[in-house]
């Protein structure tokens, strides 16, 4: 998008115009900079602000030392388990209250927008990751830049929403520009890279 139509287009829409800046800021994230380091105290105390807002403070967060944790922590994700199930809940109820105040195709486009340069910027910070270590799983960075690219569609429909920070999705963002990757919660735990 130029920013002439950024201007004309989504001036009505002021959280439109929110989440075409947040467009800008993608690209200065240290995509998966730090996976494999040990956890910070800043991205503990983000991930317990995560859990809370999420429903499930008894998780506690775990750190996942390497690339092949990374990927059984991923095969053992239940796509059906309660964690899943949240996520699949705040997104549809984002998409329900977006769609009665904002235009949906525009709406649309915005979004593409932020997955287009998302994809790019995400994709970059796995493959200087996965180079880093000499990672050379495809199928393994296609699930991280994915599960980034996803981040920023859902942070984007949070500022569109105009919601605050604290939803769950802002604070799981927040968590990808620690530059970790957030993997999920199993259980108790909830696995960090």
């Amino acid at each position: 998008m130029d920013e002439d139509f950024e201007i004309d287009a989504l001036e009505e829409y002021p959280t439109l115009v929110l989440v075409a800046r947040f467009a800008k800021l993608i690209p200065r994230t240290d995509w998966f900079r730090y996976v494999g380091e040990p956890l910070e105290k800043e991205v503990v105390e983000k991930s317990r602000a995560y859990l809370d807002a999420l429903g499930f403070p008894e998780a506690t967060p775990a750190e996942v030392e390497d690339w092949q944790e990374a990927a059984a922590s991923l095969e053992t994700n239940d796509w059906n388990s309660p964690f899943w199930e949240v996520e699949q809940q705040l997104l549809s109820a984002l998409s329900v209250e977006i769609t009665e105040t904002l235009d949906p195709q525009l709406l649309e486009m915005v979004l593409a927008h932020v997955t287009s340069v998302a994809s790019e910027y995400v994709g970059e910070g796995v493959m200087a990751a996965a180079e880093r270590w000499g990672m050379e799983d495809e199928e393994l960075l296609k699930a991280a830049i994915g599960e980034g690219v996803q981040a920023c569609y859902q942070a984007a429909l949070v500022i569109a929403a105009g919601v605050g920070d604290d939803h769950p999705f802002a604070l799981k963002y927040q968590l990808y520009e620690t530059g970790w990757w957030p993997l999920g919660v199993m259980g108790n735990s909830f696995n960090i890279f």
